[in-house]
C-alpha cells in the first residue's frame, strides 16, 4: 500500500524545508485569515518559488470568492485547490472549470450520516478530504486537532480518492492507515508545537510514520501473493 502525505499550514521556508526534505508528496498553504496558519500572497509567492516541483503545492480556501481565488492561484501557483468551506458541488464545478485545476474537496465527519455528502461531491471534484467536524461555536473548519471515528471509512467506496485527516500524528497515523486503507493523509496541527508553528521534527516523525504504516498494511498482501 502506496500513501500520500501532505503538510499542511506551511507558514516558514524553515518547515516547507523540512516538509520537503523529509520527502512529503503535497505542500498546503492556507489562504483563510481566521487561521493562525493563514499566509498572505506575497509570502505564498515567496514559498511556492521554493518547492520548485519537489512536491505538488496546494491553495487552501474557506469559502472564498472568485477574487480571492486568483489572487491565490496568482502568487501560489498552485497543482490543487483545496476547498475547505460549505461550497456546493455546484460551485466546486464553477472553481474548477473557471481556473482550470484540480479541486480537492474537504467533507466534515461526525457521523455515518455525514457519508451520504460524498455522493453528491465525487462527481465533481478531483479528489475528496475527510477532516473532523467543528463545533458549532468553531471559528474555522479546519486545523482544530480533532479526529472522528475512522472506522466510519472502513471499506469506503468512492469514485476519487481521499485524503485522511483530524486529529492525525506520528503516533495514531498508522492506526489510520490500518483502519481506513486512505489512499492519502493530510497533517496540520498534529506537526506544530503552538498553533500555526510547526515543529521540524514533528514533521519528520509524521512523514516516516505514514511510511512505515502504510507499508506494514501491505505487508498481508504480499505474503498471500507468495502463498
Amino acid at each position: 500500500m502506496s500513501v500520500l502525505v501532505k503538510i499542511c499550514g506551511l507558514k516558514t521556508s524553515q518547515a516547507l524545508d523540512v516538509a520537503l526534505e523529509a520527502g512529503a508528496d503535497l505542500v498546503g498553504f492556507v489562504f483563510f485569515a481566521p487561521s493562525p496558519r493563514h499566509v498572505g500572497v506575497e509570502a505564498a509567492r515567496a514559498l511556492g518559488q521554493r518547492v520548485r516541483g519537489r512536491a505538488q503545492k496546494v491553495a487552501l480556501s474557506v469559502d472564498a470568492g472568485d477574487d480571492e481565488l486568483a489572487a491565490s492561484i496568482e502568487a501560489l501557483e498552485p497543482d490543487l485547490l483545496q476547498l475547505h468551506g460549505r461550497e456546493t458541488p455546484e460551485r466546486v464545478a464553477t472553481v474548477r472549470a473557471r481556473f482550470g485545476l484540480p479541486v480537492m474537496k474537504a467533507l466534515p465527519i461526525a457521523e455515518r450520516s455525514d457519508l451520504a455528502a460524498i455522493r453528491r461531491y465525487d462527481a465533481v471534484a478531483d479528489r475528496l478530504i475527510f477532516d473532523a467536524r467543528a463545533e458549532l461555536a468553531a471559528t474555522r473548519p479546519g486545523g482544530l486537532g480533532k479526529r472522528f471515528d475512522w472506522r466510519l471509512l472502513e471499506k469506503l467506496q468512492s469514485r476519487v480518492p481521499f485524503m485522511l485527516s483530524g486529529g492525525l500524528d506520528a503516533l495514531n497515523v498508522a492506526d489510520a492507515l490500518r483502519i481506513t486503507a486512505a489512499p492519502g493523509v493530510d497533517v496540520s496541527s498534529g506537526v506544530e508545537r503552538a498553533p500555526g508553528e510547526k515543529d521540524p521534527d514533528k514533521i519528520r516523525a509524521f512523514i516516516a510514520a505514514a511510511r512505515h504504516g502504510a507499508s506494514t498494511c501491505a505487508a498481508p498482501d504480499k505474503a498471500m501473493s507468495r502463498a
